[in-house]
């Protein structure tokens, strides 16, 4: 094997690169700092993400990926780039074969400027996937079966629910509500409730250290450190869980209506599959304490959260590509 085949998982949160044969090899931010003047790529994933609010005027630290797709071509390319130049190392003579994955939902426009990123990044050859049926084969769910699936892959960005079937997506709903958009809305309840503004990192610490999709029953409590509103000063409150919850509710329902949109369009005998199985959750944002069990309320179907969530769509996406022959009609090429 001179030729290396990858795939990336390209997401708005993380990026994970998994190469064929070995496995996962890169699970970065989708962060790109970029200084001002020549619009060079300073630092990429983990070190940009800590230049995240804190650059100077000289330097642009910026998420290329918007709601799952696209945002700044140029900067996605760089990006790409690096993270390929990692895998292969400087001499190679053969340029790799790299699957990216994309939502299910996005145009062809959108396909198409992953594609050409792709490439111009150095690939051979670009494949594209449809997130939600990479993050089902991720799953271990047996998507070449003929009976009903349902996936839903809450990342970062966008949230993809999709019924599969026979190795193909049947019905999927896209919503570009997921992980940034819970902490949007806990910087909006503080700004609201207690006049104190906080940037990304500290709302994203919130979620992942107090953050429940449902009330618990014991009461945590976590020191926040922001800006005051009225008077411009640093300030210190105390947040407890349960305000955590009812901030990030409106979010959650969102997401759990893109579920119902599936459930009611997907054809009665499939949807009979799905009670039977469940609905499988993967993705970064599954991992909310209680969503599971707020998913399992709210539709009536039990949720299970798969895995290694976050590892399914890079995973899934790499098994297609070894065995490319016999995915060949789900995925779109150029190259």
């Amino acid at each position: 094997m001179l030729r290396k085949n990858i795939a990336i998982d390209l997401g708005t949160a993380n990026t994970l690169v998994w190469v064929a044969g070995e496995g996962l090899v890169v699970n970065e931010p989708t962060v790109v700092a970029i200084s001002a003047d020549d619009n060079k790529v300073v630092a990429v994933g983990e070190e940009a993400k800590k230049m995240l609010g804190r650059t100077p005027e000289a330097l642009i630290a910026s998420r290329p990926m918007r709601d799952g797709v696209i945002a700044d071509y140029q900067v996605t390319e760089a990006m790409l780039r690096y993270f390929i130049g990692k895998v292969v190392g400087r001499f190679q003579f053969f340029k790799p074969d790299v699957m990216v994955c994309v939502p299910a939902g996005c145009t062809q426009v959108e396909r198409r400027a992953a594609l050409d990123a792709t490439l111009s990044a150095g690939a051979s050859h670009a494949y594209l996937i449809d997130e939600p049926l990479a993050a089902a084969i991720g799953a271990q769910i047996p998507v070449s079966a003929p009976s009903g699936h349902m996936i839903v892959d809450i990342g970062g960005g966008s949230t993809e629910a999709a019924v599969i079937s026979l190795g193909g997506v049947v019905i999927h709903k896209s919503a570009r509500v997921a992980g940034n958009k819970i902490d949007e809305a806990i910087q909006n309840y503080l700004k609201k409730k207690h006049n104190l503004i906080i940037g990304d990192q500290t709302s994203e610490d919130i979620k992942l250290k107090i953050g429940s999709a449902v009330t618990t029953p014991k009461v945590e409590k976590l020191e926040i450190s922001g800006r005051d509103l009225v008077f411009g000063l640093p300030r210190t409150i105390i947040l407890t869980s349960n305000e955590v919850t009812e901030a990030i509710r409106p979010i959650l329902m969102q997401v759990i209506n893109a579920v119902k949109g599936v459930l009611e369009d997907t054809p009665p005998e499939l949807a009979a599959d799905i009670i039977d199985k469940g609905i499988i959750m993967s993705g970064g944002t599954s991992l909310l304490r209680g969503f599971d069990k707020l998913m399992t309320e709210e539709t009536g179907v039990p949720a299970h959260v798969a895995d290694e969530p976050l590892l399914c769509v890079v995973r899934g996406t790499g098994l297609v590509l070894e065995n490319i022959e016999l995915w060949k009609r789900s995925v779109t090429t150029k190259g």
